[in-house]
């Protein structure tokens, strides 16, 4: 009797010894995770309506991250309320978006602020919060430093820091693929990133007929066309052909002065900026130099930080004479004429400076007076916009159309039957895959193709968990299968991400960075390694803390 109850007894002790954990385990069980499991993450991304290749791209990734144990819920949503939750309120977990490569951003600037420090609060461009301080330092060193090949070196570097700290992950690098209608017009111009949909082709643009019309068709609505608010890509393209700046980037990527008459470089902190003579607002009220002084100084009074980046060198805004306007910088800055000079456009003053809080103004009371050489017809919200070319402006004889209708259409291939059947001129967004050989064979289509140096990015908010841990990302970065995306997805075109400087952007993009090639394997190692855990369901858990 005593011998039968020897078994038992030693159970009992090891009971009492190492927990109710060690019966699961002698009973050839796993024992229970002693730390908590990681929420459900949700994973933000576009109607497919909008964009089919991140709709699907998003259930690719979710499919990977819940074979490493997360719970993921992928929710599309519409793209206004979509940037509203990442920029203006930060309220997300992941989110799919991307950074389309305006000419601008071919200077590195625009891209490594994108993970600057100071661009975490709301309404900024790194909402997901990312904070190095090496990284920062290295940023305020590249953009004081006016030798291309020293800044080169330093910007090389952030990217290998960026990409080993995984805040957010490069997803691809799409090609730009357009067409436009080759029986109606001719001579349209062809930017990297931008395609024919850039701010020249209707200067440039040509009409083969009596319509003088050029018709663009779009699926992508601005996000406002308030000049204080908007943070969409959509909102500036539209903008900018009604507003003008004292300089604009050329096809080549030159800065042309364009308000500014001359542009004189005082000395690395000083650049004295002489307006052109003549120019009118579109109500017929001229444009001075007291105007310059007030757009600027407009937008940093109001601080509006998706154009921080670019007033944020400026010390103070000084009238020289009726012709001449002073910026002192606050440290030299070496992107200040072709990045600053080109972004912040020229706000009539008796108009705005009667707004005290131009972020609170509804649709119907956002002023739609500039100066350039387009002007504003009428906006009518998922339907219709229309401009018409201000004659008054001084380059209004080298325009060879009267105006452009911009239609709006629920989904790309709506935008794409208009093309096929003549009701558009040209594509404002690219092709889907599928729709691009159909294109072709049309005769009355030309189709376009560029490299593009903006990206597709997933965006982790690093304020939650289990984000705000470096080596979750690093392993998430490795359950990302960009291949798959590219071949079957986007069928070839396209290239796949890691870092924030497109290849394309040759002399600024740093081809060694780190790369996080899809691997669950590897994955779960850096998980494993890092303290995670998984119960018999396979469900993660954090480390105990």
């Amino acid at each position: 009797m005593r011998k039968a109850m020897r078994p038992i007894c030693t159970v009992l002790l090891l009971v009492l010894l190492l927990g109710a954990g060690a019966v699961i385990a002698l009973a050839g069980g796993e024992p229970e995770p002693e730390g908590e499991p990681i929420p459900e993450i949700t994973l933000f991304t576009t109607t497919e309506s909008y964009d089919p290749i991140r709709y699907e791209a998003a259930f690719l990734i979710q499919d990977a991250w819940e074979e490493l144990g997360f719970q993921v819920n992928v929710e599309p949503m519409e793209f206004s309320t979509l940037l509203q939750y990442f920029y203006d309120e930060q309220d997300f977990d992941a989110t799919i978006l991307g950074w389309s490569g305006r000419v601008d951003r071919l200077d590195p600037q625009h891209f490594l602020g994108t993970l600057h420090g100071g661009q975490t609060d709301l309404g900024a461009n790194n909402p997901g919060g990312y904070e190095n301080p090496e990284y920062d330092a290295l940023f305020t060193q590249q953009e004081r430093e006016f030798d291309p090949d020293a800044r080169r070196e330093i910007v090389l570097q952030m990217q290998e820091i960026a990409a080993s700290d995984a805040p957010l992950d490069v997803l691809f690098y799409r090609d730009e693929v357009v067409g436009y209608n080759d029986e109606r017009f001719e001579n349209f111009v062809a930017m990297a990133g931008e395609a024919i949909y850039n701010e020249w082709t209707p200067y440039e643009v040509t009409p083969l007929g009596d319509d003088l019309t050029l018709t663009i068709g779009t699926s992508q609505e601005p996000d406002t066309i308030n000049p204080l608010d908007s943070t969409s890509v959509w909102g500036w393209k539209f903008m900018r052909m009604y507003y003008d700046k004292l300089v604009r980037l050329t096809p080549e990527i030159e800065p042309d002065p364009w308000a500014a008459e001359e542009i004189i470089e005082v000395d690395d902190r000083t650049v004295d900026v002489i307006i052109r003579d003549g120019m009118e607002f579109h109500d017929g009220e001229p444009v001075t130099v007291e105007d310059i002084k007030f757009s600027f100084d407009y937008f940093i009074e109001n601080d509006f930080a998706y154009f921080r980046p670019f007033f944020g060198p400026i010390d103070e805004v000084e009238i020289i004479d009726s012709s001449t306007v002073r910026f002192h910088l606050e440290e030299p800055y070496s992107p200040f004429i072709t990045v600053t000079l080109s972004q912040i456009v020229i706000l009539p003053e008796h108009i705005w400076s009667e707004i005290d809080n131009p972020s609170d103004l509804a649709p119907d009371e956002i002023p739609t007076v500039g100066s350039g050489p387009f002007q504003f017809e009428t906006y009518d919200r998922g339907e219709y916009k229309a401009l018409s070319v201000f004659e008054e402006h001084f380059s209004a004889g080298d325009i060879a159309i009267d105006g452009i209708d911009y239609i709006t259409y629920a989904d790309s291939e709506g935008v794409f039957t208009g093309l096929v059947t003549g009701e558009i001129d040209m594509t404002a967004w690219r092709m889907e895959p599928g729709q691009i050989s159909i294109a072709e064979d049309e005769d009355h289509i030309s189709v376009v193709t560029v490299g593009d140096f903006g990206y597709y990015h997933l965006t982790y908010n690093l304020r939650r968990e289990p984000f705000n841990d470096r080596e979750v990302r690093r392993a998430l970065a490795h359950a990302i299968d960009r291949e798959t995306i590219i071949d079957v997805l986007l069928e070839g075109r396209g290239e796949p991400g890691y870092s924030v400087i497109a290849p394309i952007n040759s002399f600024w993009h740093n081809p060694d960075v780190e790369r996080f090639d899809f691997n669950l394997d590897r994955a779960r190692e850096i998980l494993e390694d890092a303290g995670y855990t998984w119960d018999a369901q396979g469900r993660i858990y954090a480390p105990q803390s």
